[in-house]
């Protein structure tokens, strides 16, 4: 009897786990930050604030860094945590590679309007294109699709559902149930997951020239999926290895990053 206890007692927390992960999913996944604590001004370079309306009605914030000597148009998909104001290193990095950047928040970050969901983050990300090319007036062949992170499935959507000249996906996952059994091996994340950003099934159906970015060293997504992407990859395609953890490998990398992504983007556009 007791032995049988301490089995209904095991598969009662078992239950209680998977119902905590199942209900908690949106939590683990964004992490919004509301404070806007700098803008591009703080590292000397002019901007413009801009608002985007979704095809859902949702208001979005953004901003749009124009490059001089412009060379084409970066689209900035971020990462699930924090703002736009937490990307200042990466605009002054394509800022200097003669990018002209609009990256933009997702409903529920910074100053944006709603709540995220994935849909929702592929409409912004949508609004955020409509704006490149039909109220600044860039051919889609000059916008390069950039995202890092959870940014990388969101810009692999984009790439899957309209005309761009180049997609950048950086530190980015297969999916989010792949990403999940990392994260809880013992659960049924598969038949759990309410959550799909299934960048594998889709980079194989791109047919613009691709750079895959990640890091070995990364702690947060594995560098298997990174290649995995690259591998499933239709061509043209390419992969650069950098160094470093998920947060600071581009900064970390150095030259190494900035250069492979200039030779990229002077192959391409």
């Amino acid at each position: 009897m007791m032995l049988l206890g301490f089995f209904t007692s095991l598969f009662l927390i078992y239950i209680i786990v998977i119902c905590v992960v199942y209900f908690s999913q949106k939590r683990m996944l964004f992490y919004p930050v509301r404070e806007i604590t700098v803008t591009p001004e703080h590292i000397g370079l002019d901007f413009e604030d801009v608002v985007l309306t979704t095809k859902d009605n949702v208001n979005i914030a953004a901003w749009y860094i124009p490059a001089s000597s412009e060379r084409g148009t970066l689209l900035f998909c971020h990462g699930n945590a924090g703002n736009i104001s937490h990307r200042l290193d990466s605009i002054r990095i394509f800022h200097d590679l003669n990018l002209s950047v609009l990256i933009f928040d997702y409903r529920g970050y910074g100053n944006s309007k709603g709540s995220p969901t994935e849909e929702g983050t592929y409409l912004d990300a949508e609004a955020a294109l409509d704006y490149l090319i039909n109220v600044k007036k860039i051919h889609p062949a000059k916008v390069i699709l950039f995202g890092r992170s959870l940014g990388s499935a969101v810009a692999a959507e984009i790439a899957l559902r309209h005309k761009a000249g180049a997609l950048i996906i950086e530190s980015g996952f297969t999916s989010v149930p792949d990403l999940g059994h990392k994260y809880f091996p013992f659960l049924p994340i598969r038949l759990l997951s309410r959550y799909s950003y299934a960048t594998a099934s889709k980079v194989s159906k791109i047919n613009i020239p691709k750079l895959f970015i990640h890091s070995p060293q990364d702690e947060i997504i594995p560098f298997g999926h990174g290649r995995h992407l690259y591998e499933n990859a239709h061509p043209s395609k390419e992969f650069l290895e950098i160094t470093g953890g998920h947060n600071e490998g581009f900064l970390i990398s150095g030259d190494v990053y900035t250069d492979g992504l200039n030779r990229f983007i002077s192959r391409y556009l």
